[in-house]
């Protein structure tokens, strides 16, 4: 425990100013516990304001090396360091900034063999991973460990973070509940960043760790926040916990991890791959909505990003409850299947031809591209 006399009063002068930290925030924070879910592009700005607001213990966990391709993003890392393990370089860059912070590399792929081992040593976790069986095993643990989990991630000019912690608000499940297949989510290497964007998420994680480990301040559960750094615009839109979530919710079925690498494998289902769907263009979609034709356009996306974008008429019914909604549509209708851009409602395309429905088609490239191409003023996220 940090004692008034060891309290490094110039290094922390300015946090020791503000009436909301002060001194005993300072002692906060210097006693609690971080972990770092990755030392790339998110874990290198939260790990440095982390350590440079003096939490007292951080945790990263990484198993790769510096490649020259990350050094446009991970500022952890030196042109030297490439070929390095990751934990090593950071946790020196991190040292060289505040060496009263106690350093702890695990060098390791974070599995369900070692999460709740590794989790159960820190106060808060920063999930700065980039992919989905990371991203699930890490909320999936957190909420059985009662532990909040900082999430963030980033695309090209996008980016979005929020603080899960049940049953105060939702977990990562209740936003996603099922993975996207892995075509529609490309990591950086292959869909790229702008290289200052996790610059700024990774910093609004660090902010909101600060602010749950002092007690202060309203973070950001139950709410997401999405930037788009292009048009430089802040959205924020409210998220609830799901009472049937499979791990948060009231009768959770999930108690213990499970298979990542699986789980998220199953999202490419074989009935998508194997089942060529009919597809419709943002242009005949336009011509049937102006017509009066009748036929049924069916949203499959989440609440909130209906909030951002929507077609009238539509039915609404999320991704996850189509299957257990399937009687609320009438298999003899035509149904046209809409999301962002045309790959989950693909999905459900097949899942309502599979299941009998007579005239089912998918709108190819979702509403972004109908925004692309036919309304302007719709949103694009």
């Amino acid at each position: 425990m940090i004692m008034s006399e060891t309290l490094d009063h110039q290094r922390y002068a300015r946090h020791l100013a503000i009436p909301e930290v002060g001194a005993e925030g300072q002692r906060k924070l210097c006693r609690s516990s971080a972990l770092l879910i990755g030392a790339g592009g998110l874990g290198s700005p939260a790990g440095f304001y982390l350590a440079a607001a003096g939490v007292g213990k951080i945790g990263i966990v990484d198993a790769d090396v510096v490649d020259r391709t990350n050094l446009q993003r991970q500022i952890l890392h030196r042109d030297a360091d490439v070929g390095r393990k990751k934990v090593q370089s950071a946790a020196e860059s991190l040292s060289a900034l505040n060496p009263t912070v106690e350093l702890i590399p695990h060098d390791v792929r974070l599995d369900s063999s070692n999460a709740i081992s590794i989790l159960s040593q820190y106060d808060i976790v920063i999930d700065g991973s980039d992919n989905f069986p990371t991203r699930y095993l890490v909320n999936d643990a957190c909420v059985m460990l009662k532990k909040p989990n900082v999430h963030g991630s980033v695309y090209r000019f996008e980016g979005q973070a929020s603080l899960f912690f049940p049953p105060s608000g939702p977990c990562y499940r209740c936003l996603y509940p099922q993975p996207p297949p892995p075509e529609a989510a490309p990591n950086c290497a292959e869909a790229g960043v702008l290289g200052v964007l996790p610059g700024i998420v990774g910093c609004i994680q660090a902010v909101e760790a600060i602010k749950f480990l002092l007690g202060i301040g309203e973070t950001l559960v139950g709410r997401l926040l999405q930037i788009d750094s292009l048009e430089m615009k802040f959205r924020q839109f409210r998220i609830s916990r799901d009472p049937n979530c499979p791990v948060c919710g009231d009768a959770p079925s999930i108690t213990k991890l499970i298979d990542y690498e699986q789980f998220c494998a199953a999202a490419r289902t074989t009935n998508e791959q194997q089942m060529e769907v009919p597809q419709m263009n943002v242009t005949t979609l336009n011509q049937k909505l102006h017509s009066g034709e009748r036929f049924v356009l069916l949203d499959v996306r989440e609440p909130f990003e209906l909030e951002i974008s929507r077609l009238d008429p539509c039915v609404h019914i999320p991704m996850s409850q189509v299957a257990k909604r399937m009687n609320d549509l009438d298999k003899e209708a035509e149904i046209a299947v809409i999301c962002r851009t045309g790959r989950r409602s693909n999905e459900i395309a097949a899942l309502l031809i599979k299941n009998g429905f007579k005239s089912v088609s998918n709108v190819a490239g979702g509403i972004n591209a109908f925004a692309e191409r036919i309304d302007p003023t719709l949103r694009t996220y």
